[in-house]
Order: C-alpha cells, then structure tokens, then sequence
C-alpha cells in the first residue's frame, strides 16, 4: 500500500488580532443583539468606514440613543456617549461645538434608531440639519421599537404589523431621505445591510463631509418586525433587500418612500457643498463682531 504523505497542521496563532479591532471594546463582546438583526453589520460597516479613514480612537466620538442601536456606544472605544431617549442629537450638538475650539477636526458620529431619532427625536432632528451642524448621522431603521416589544413607529410603513397595530398599521410614516433633504442635510443617503461595501462607502462619504450628513441604514428586526410581517428570518428579510431595493443615485427623496412588497430606492439622494454652521459662524463674527 501506498504511503500517502500529509502536511502537518498549521500552527495556531494565539495572539492573532483583527485588524480593526482597536474600534472595539473588545471586553464587552460578544453582542447581545438578536440573532440576524442588521446592528452588528452596521457597526462592523462602520468601524471599516474608520478604518478606511485612518481614523484613531481619539479623533473620533460617537453618541447613541435609547434602543436596540444604543447598546453600540457600549461596544466601540472611541469616546462615546449613550445618551437619554431622543436626546442624541442635541448631545452631540453640544459635543460637537465644544470640540470646535478644542479640536476642531475631530468627527462626531450619531448612531442610533429611527424610534429614538424620529419619534421623541424628531424635533431635533430637523433642527440639526437645519442649522448644519457638522455631524454624521447613522439612522438604523428597523421599522418598528425593537427593544421594547415591536410596536409600531414613525418609519413603520402602511399596512405593517406591530404589538400596537395586530392587523396593520394605517399611520402615514415617514420618508426620511426626504425629510432629511428637505430640512436641509447637504448629504443623504439610503442603503440596507445587504450593501455592506457600498454602505461602508456611503459611511466614509458622510464622515468625510463637513455639515449635517445622513444615512438611512435599512436593517432586519426578525425577532419583532420580521416575524410579525412574513419576514421571520434575518435571511428572509436580506432576500427582500435584493429582490426590492433598486439602486438610483441621485433620485429625488420624493420618491423614496417604502411599501410593503414594492420595490424602494437605495442610493446617494444629495451631495452637495454647503457652508456648515461654524463658518457661517466666524464669517458672522468677521463681518459684525469685529469690525
């Protein structure tokens, strides 16, 4: 019989590092999300936008809400705030023009849902683009309040089901590249966790963007708004994404909005050069403060 030669096992490396893991705090890992929720992509998405960015841990903050995407101010090492129920953005406002004076070109990022940032949030929300302040937000739509039931939101779309709605909702919900582009935001964009180059991309863009920059982030919720609407799976709900979502850059938000079964838009809504408000700011002070 003939003496079969085999290679030796390879040597496990025990002190073997993932390239980005310097973003986590890698103590509180694993994640407690559920099972084929679309957060943990997200935040995988963006901590490679850092990445890509060359970005260290100390030029970078990142502020969450309540809910379900709170839970990432925990999980990532730069300095980071978890903050109280639709409140992040007025956070990072202030946190945003404090470092204007003291370091000027650090990012603030806004990572959280679409309960806590067009629900309770919402005033805030058109108000920070309004103003353009110079801040990403990272919007986690997963249509419904995840954390606490599945009830329905004010992105849950026409006819979907819910805790609070068992036989559909009939609320109108909002278009948020539309409400987003309409209060003023220079850069918006829409992409599901299916598209993880092209949302880690759209992440890198908004980051690298001065002003108010926004992306809507399409992600499942199996656990609640999947299993209630046909979508019981996180598998089932990323086919949806591929066989639904059609890519247009550039289409005017208006037509943006979301029904069940029907095909929705993703993509780069606007992208446009806008002064931000710290220099609207000093050109204010230059013309009448110091004359």
């Amino acid at each position: 019989m003939k003496r079969v030669q085999t290679k030796p096992a390879p040597e496990i490396v025990q002190d073997a590092h993932h390239p980005l893991e310097h973003y986590f705090r890698t103590e509180r890992l694993p994640h407690i999300w559920c099972p084929g929720c679309g957060l943990g992509t997200a935040m995988s998405c963006l901590a490679a936008a850092f990445g890509e960015l060359n970005l260290d841990v100390d030029d970078v903050s990142v502020v969450s809400g309540i809910g379900c995407s709170g839970r990432l101010a925990g999980y990532m090492r730069p300095d980071s705030y978890h903050t109280t129920h639709g409140r992040a953005l007025p956070f990072a406002t202030g946190l945003r023009v404090a470092l204007e004076k003291i370091k000027p070109g650090n990012k603030v990022v806004v990572f959280s849902g679409d309960g806590d940032l067009f629900s309770i949030g919402g005033n805030h929300f058109i108000h920070a683009a309004r103003r353009n302040i110079d801040i990403t937000v990272l919007c986690v739509n997963n249509f419904n309040y995840g954390m606490t039931g599945g009830q329905i939101g004010p992105t849950t779309p026409l006819g979907s089901r819910g805790t609070t709605a068992p036989y559909g909702t009939f609320e109108h919900p909002f278009n948020l590249p539309y409400l987003a582009a309409s209060s003023g935001a220079p850069y918006v964009a829409r992409w599901t966790t299916m598209h993880v180059h092209r949302l880690q991309r759209a992440m890198v863009e908004a980051i690298s963007r001065h002003g108010f920059t926004f992306v809507e982030i399409i992600a499942p919720c199996p656990t609640n708004y999947g299993r209630r609407n046909g979508l019981p799976t996180g598998l089932d709900e990323m086919r949806y994404y591929r066989d639904k979502a059609v890519i247009k850059n550039f289409a005017d938000p208006k037509d943006a909005e979301i029904i069940p079964g029907e095909e929705f838009i993703v993509g780069t809504f606007v992208d446009k050069e806008k002064p931000d408000y710290f220099e609207i700011y000093d050109k204010f002070v230059n013309e009448h403060l110091r004359s």
